[in-house]
């Protein structure tokens, strides 16, 4: 797929984005998709959207459970008891991981709980390496962990300063490196607010290097950039499946462990980590499976898995290297059209410009952010807003067309150059 780049200025009218759609090879998947009625959904990096295909496994999941009931764990097809395991086998292709590295289970933070703080157990409690721009959830995880082995926080959970208040280089990373005695490195992939994709290679020979471990929180990118976990040497990795991988409201969470540490003890043991052949031999002692899986804890609940089922299907059937190479396109085209249309309103580009160190969601800036994102959610344009400036705009490859890219952008300079914005309270606090 060609498309002009951000330096370039592309022909800012829409029969040249309906030109695009018409060239565009996954233009189709959108028919996969529930685009709630009236809607221009730009918000697939949050959650995404329902397939006709997850809907329909979750859909045999229901009846297999009217049908088979507890006979469903061994006699459904596939059987439920596995499910975890399958769907790592189904996701490890998207990271770049051997089968046995990846299994779907519990939720994000919770996996940042027991892999950290396995990795801690296991390595030796000490220093653990961050950012000032992650997502809390992963600071509350990590500092309730440290806290658990009689560490405080405010001296082993040491942040990276962004110098830009968007970015963190792997410049400023090597820097805090060479200033504390780290253990482990745990960086998101993409930043959520700006959208940066982080150099993950680099950043895990980095942390090697200084006899830290590697880990990584990829909500942000798995299922729209592909990863090599593997061949990169990453320690360890953890990931929500309801963004870009359409898996539904809440659906589990995925997990790699690379195969060097698959003798650790989990930090929060539960019996569904615990060897398949017996585990229904009740034993009181814990007996963990020998790869990722012994990083499962509670009973997988089947319903919120099997739509991922479904949704992995799509992905697979678009293929992730076609998806990352749409995505980039209509980010490219996004954040040139923004410099066209845009720029002389009050708008920014607040996301890296190399689109190889950009994930799937770019981030607009203005001083009225708050404001404009209700008034584009009043218009049926969903995004979502960051504080302080941000507007997050997410062109999700899977239903979303160049077409719709430039309404958004049309909408969005007309709501700055009429103020329309100004019918809209500022914001009064709560969450967003």
């Amino acid at each position: 797929m060609t498309t002009p780049t951000a330096d370039d200025t592309p022909p800012a009218d829409r029969e040249y984005a309906r030109e695009l759609d018409a060239a565009d090879p996954l233009a189709d998947l959108r028919e996969r998709f529930v685009v709630p009625e009236g809607e221009r959904y730009m918000d697939g990096n949050s959650l995404g959207l329902c397939s006709a295909d997850a809907a329909a496994a979750l859909d045999r999941v229901v009846d297999e459970w009217k049908e088979l009931a507890i006979r469903g764990w061994t006699d459904a097809d596939p059987d439920w008891f596995h499910m975890g395991e399958r769907l790592g086998d189904r996701m490890a292709p998207l990271v770049g991981a051997r089968a046995e590295s990846v299994v779907v289970g519990n939720s994000t933070t919770v996996n940042i709980h027991t892999l950290v703080g396995s990795m801690l157990d296991a390595h030796g409690a000490g220093t653990v390496l961050v950012n000032d721009l992650d997502f809390p959830t992963d600071h509350y995880a990590i500092a309730a962990q440290l806290r658990q082995r009689g560490l405080d926080p405010d001296e082993h959970l040491v942040a990276v300063e962004s110098g830009d208040g968007r970015t963190v280089t792997t410049e400023e990373i090597a820097t805090a490196l060479e200033a504390h005695d780290v253990d482990i490195v745990f960086m998101p992939t993409v930043l959520y607010r700006s959208g940066q994709l982080l150099d993950v290679p680099a950043i895990t020979d980095l942390a090697h290097e200084h006899d830290a471990l590697a880990g990584f929180d990829a909500a942000h990118s798995v299922g729209v950039v592909p990863h090599e976990f593997d061949e990169w040497g990453v320690d360890f990795a953890v990931w929500c499946t309801y963004k870009y991988l359409n898996g539904g409201p809440g659906a589990l969470a995925g997990l790699y462990v690379n195969e060097r540490h698959f003798d650790i003890d989990p930090a929060l043991a539960g019996w569904w980590g615990h060897d398949k052949a017996t585990q229904f031999e009740m034993r009181h002692e814990f007996t963990p499976a020998d790869d990722a899986g012994r990083f499962q804890i509670g009973t997988v609940p089947v319903l919120s898995a099997a739509p991922l089922d479904g949704a992995l299907d799509v992905t697979h059937a678009a293929g992730i290297e076609a998806l990352r190479e749409k995505s980039v396109a209509l980010t490219e085209y996004l954040v040139a059209l923004a410099d066209e249309r845009l720029a002389d309103l009050g708008y920014s580009v607040g996301t890296p410009r190399n689109p190889d160190r950009r994930g799937g969601h770019v981030a607009l800036e203005h001083p009225e952010a708050y404001r404009i994102s209700e008034a584009l959610k009043d218009r049926g344009i969903v995004v979502d807003y960051r504080p302080p400036n941000v507007v997050r705009v997410a062109p999700s490859p899977y239903y979303v067309g160049f077409e719709t890219v430039w309404t958004v952008v049309e909408d969005l300079r007309d709501i700055a150059e009429n103020e329309v914005f100004t019918e809209f309270d500022r914001q009064s606090g709560g969450v967003t």
